[in-house]
């Protein structure tokens, strides 16, 4: 059963977007742009409801008072796909700082295994964005999420583009109060652990692998 804690981003700009993304013909240097471009869109929903800070501001005509993030931004990618968002959240967001970890699946138990985590000190007084293009099994994702908590954060999102009802039920047993943040909701996983219909292996599409 699904958590209502799962947005989908359904702008006609992003499906449209995604749609190409999809397509098998669609080389790593399309699929990067395409991938770069939707990244920079799902931001404005994601960050909709972060908390904002008054500050002074000087116009050409008057003084006034604006608006600013009240909180310092984390970007986290999951290792590697998670990299491919990663440019263009920071095009809408070019004052957040990045952490990095490396979780990959084992092929032949599908469970995730940890090899890499550099994160910012500070990254517990942050808003943090756990990035990764697919929500599949959810075991990296369930796990990375356990690393941000271990590390002290207590506000995060997790966004990735497409999901599989498995995925999310997975991370939301582990974690039932993380926001998903998705641009489809696919049908279902294969037996290798793959997103059908999917978009393939977004790391080897990314990184023309």
């Amino acid at each position: 059963m699904q958590s209502s804690n799962v947005i989908v981003i359904d702008h006609p700009v992003i499906q449209t977007k995604l749609t190409e993304l999809r397509d098998y013909t669609a080389d790593h240097r399309k699929f990067r742009a395409l991938l770069d471009e939707i990244a920079s869109l799902m931001v404005y929903e994601v960050t909709r409801d972060w908390p904002t800070t008054p500050k002074p501001v000087q116009t050409p005509l008057e003084r006034t008072t604006g608006k600013v993030l009240a909180r310092q931004v984390t970007l986290v990618p999951i290792l590697r796909a998670g990299l491919g968002m990663a440019d263009g959240v920071l095009k809408l967001l070019p004052e957040a700082r990045m952490g990095h970890l490396g979780v990959y699946r084992n092929e032949s138990t599908l469970e995730p295994v940890s090899y890499y985590q550099k994160l910012p000190p500070d990254i517990a007084s942050t808003e943090v964005l756990l990035i990764d293009p697919m929500l599949a099994t959810g075991g990296s994702g369930a796990a990375a999420v356990s690393f941000l908590k271990k590390a002290g954060v207590t506000s995060m999102k997790f966004v990735c583009l497409v999901a599989a009802p498995e995925g999310i039920d997975a991370l939301h047993r582990a974690h039932p109060e993380i926001p998903i943040y998705c641009a489809a909701i696919d049908r279902e996983l294969n037996e290798k652990g793959y997103i059908l219909p999917g978009l393939g292996d977004a790391g080897d599409r990314i990184f023309g692998t």
